[in-house]
């Protein structure tokens, strides 16, 4: 018996057992933790959009890449690497330049005219009306059309002798006869080639801005719109100070996507000009395509394509970064 227990207290041995040593935390597995589970569930789910846009997006942008710093041609079985080349033959083709300009002129018509009709028509849909939705199923008929038939509907449209557009400008005065000198040949004409394509452009694509609106418009509070009523504010300056500042992350969203699909309309001009009269509504995914696929020559091709993401990264970071700052 030990002097401890004579004077009552418990034994070395018992004392020992009750004690418990903590478990640090950093010796816990790391996967086991909440937050842990949580992040590992969360890029489970993003996992297939993620490899979705990895080979859909990223693997043919590389070999684009590639093509464009080699000699790579459609007869030739091997490509060797030529650097900056091609990008330095496309600037200086004087084609390109004009094709380049076609481009800038193209983007900011066609989204003037998209961002108007289609607030428009956004407004006109939110109305309560009888037919409102037929009306809202018609809308989007341009948007879902297969691409081929829509522009071919409009080049019998855009026909020089047979065009029903100038037969109604005709009846109501607005031009002279066929074969006067008023008369338009929309198509063959280079001062209208561009905007006849322009106008497809808009017909196709602004319901799609419609869309975006009306979805973004359903979705501010009809509290915050009276409240603004009540304050005397009128109907700009609602639209204005109270509307835009809450769907501005969807406006600028929706903006992004119809800036690339305006970019890389090639079906559009291809289908109702080729680029044509001459260069007149030459942009740059056509020149790309009768350079890179009709000519043959893949490298200078993708070269030339590769020159509109230039035009797409300023406005996807000034974009990006608005939406950032907004989140603060």
């Amino acid at each position: 018996m030990t002097t401890a227990s004579l004077r009552g207290g418990p034994e070395p041995t018992a004392r020992a057992a009750v004690v418990s040593v903590p478990v640090p935390a950093a010796a816990r597995v790391w996967w086991r933790t909440h937050s842990a589970q949580r992040k590992v569930f969360g890029y489970t789910l993003l996992a297939p959009a993620a490899l979705y846009v990895l080979l859909l997006v990223g693997a043919p942008f590389l070999f684009s890449l590639w093509l464009a710093v080699s000699d790579a041609n459609v007869g030739d079985p091997v490509a060797r690497f030529i650097g900056l080349e091609n990008f330095r033959a496309a600037w200086e083709m004087d084609t390109f330049w004009i094709a380049f300009q076609n481009s800038v002129v193209f983007l900011v018509v066609a989204a003037i005219f998209k961002s108007l009709l289609g607030t428009s028509l956004a407004f006109l849909l939110l109305q309560q009306f009888r037919g409102k939705k037929l009306i809202r199923g018609l809308v989007v008929i341009p948007f879902t059309l297969p691409i081929g038939i829509s522009v071919l509907s409009w080049k019998w449209m855009y026909d020089s002798q047979f065009s029903v557009i100038n037969w109604a400008l005709s009846r109501v005065g607005l031009i002279g006869a066929y074969g006067s000198e008023s008369w338009p040949i929309w198509l063959g004409q280079p001062h209208l080639a561009l905007a006849a394509c322009i106008a497809v452009n808009v017909w196709r694509t602004f319901p799609f801005s419609a869309i975006v609106l009306l979805a973004g418009f359903t979705a501010v509070p009809l509290e915050v719109i009276d409240a603004a009523k009540v304050d005397g504010c009128t109907f700009m300056q609602r639209f204005r100070h109270v509307v835009v500042p809450m769907i501005f992350p969807i406006l600028m969203i929706g903006f992004l996507f119809d800036t690339v699909f305006t970019l890389s309309d090639l079906s559009v001009v291809y289908f109702l000009t080729q680029g044509g009269p001459g260069n007149a509504s030459k942009i740059l995914p056509v020149l790309a395509y009768q350079i890179g696929i009709q000519a043959g020559n893949l490298g200078r091709g993708a070269a030339i394509a590769l020159f509109l993401v230039p035009l797409l990264v300023p406005a996807l970071f000034l974009m990006l970064r608005n939406l950032k700052r907004r989140e603060w």
